[in-house]
């Protein structure tokens, strides 16, 4: 059986110039304009030849693009659909935006951290991004694998997680009272080793801690896991006037430390299913805490060595067999 008649051919379009999809772009992107996004942007990237020109102008617009949810840079053609020109000026097309970015060295993403950390305290004045006032700011610093596809991606490969990827270092500052802020930033190879560059990470957010509205005298801890556990880390930190928290690997100096605690030293802790008994005032828990005197890194000469407790955390009923 044929149809004895053609289809009526149908246009839908979806760039009607009296909508705006992303409406919530305008008063974010007054608040990047009041906390000066275009003109640190214009005054500290050095991008060269026509491709850096107006550079302020490209990095309000990527981060517009990023912001409204593009993925990619054919996605940032977002910003020029329906009537988006009518509320915001500039809109490049993705294929500027794309050599702008591809004109970077190492160098110009140095510049961009600049930006980023001048921004950030612009916006900490202008918000209670990290409110003053706290007893204590902790900075704590980990990475994660951005999964990629192709090989061909420049800096992809197989990292911690086995999964082909880029390795991005983050740094987030908060306190008791507000959500983690990223506070510095690095790229790296999928194949990097978590503690490579995390000394000047370190250093880079704990600088910018100390300019925060308000936190020049606040005390702060620097906290990490056992992947960071190594000196040029440590000593970042207590150049850069913090404390130190950090997750310890079991080494032969940590288990002969471990092995002086005397057993009435072991207090109950709240753990999982833990059960808090009012009238003793103790919890009544399956898990353990003491604490030791401990010399972390004592292998090292003598001023590298670096004076703190040990605070041990054991589950005796996992280790029955050795009890």
């Amino acid at each position: 059986m044929q149809v004895s008649h053609a289809s009526r051919t149908a246009v839908a379009s979806f760039d009607d110039p009296n909508l705006v999809s992303s409406a919530g772009l305008l008063p974010v992107m007054r608040l990047a304009e009041k906390t000066g996004l275009r003109a640190l942007a214009d005054q500290w990237l050095t991008v060269p030849t026509d491709k850096g020109a107006n550079a302020g102008s490209k990095v309000e617009s990527i981060v517009a693009g990023m912001v409204a949810g593009a993925d990619s840079i054919d996605d940032l053609a977002l910003l020029r659909h329906g009537g988006m020109n009518r509320l915001f000026a500039s809109c490049y097309a993705p294929s500027t935006l794309g050599s702008f970015l591809r004109a970077f060295t190492f160098g110009h993403v140095r510049q961009l951290d600049a930006v980023a950390s001048r921004l950030l305290i612009n916006l900490a004045g202008q918000t209670p991004l990290v409110p003053a006032g706290s007893n204590t700011v902790f900075v704590d610093v980990d990475d994660t694998i951005i999964e990629v596809h192709g090989h061909q991606k420049q800096g992809a490969g197989f990292g911690y997680s086995g999964v082909r990827g880029i390795n991005a270092l983050l740094a987030t500052v908060s306190t008791e009272t507000s959500a983690p802020v990223i506070i510095a930033q690095r790229l790296r190879r999928g194949a990097t080793g978590s503690p490579k560059g995390a000394a000047r990470i370190v250093a880079d957010a704990l600088k910018t801690v100390t300019r925060l509205p308000g936190e020049r005298t606040t005390p702060v801890l620097l906290r990490a896991d056992s992947a960071y556990y190594g000196l040029p880390t440590v000593n970042a930190a207590i150049k850069a006037g913090a404390d130190v928290s950090i997750t310890a690997r079991q080494d032969p100096a940590v288990k002969r430390a471990i092995a002086t605690i005397p057993e009435d030293a072991w207090q109950k802790i709240k753990y999982t299913n833990a059960i808090f008994d009012h009238d003793t005032r103790t919890w009544i828990s399956v898990a353990e805490v003491a604490e030791v005197p401990f010399t972390a890194f004592s292998s090292k000469a003598k001023k590298d060595r670096v004076e703190g407790r040990l605070v041990v955390r054991r589950i005796p009923e996992l280790n029955k067999k050795d009890l």
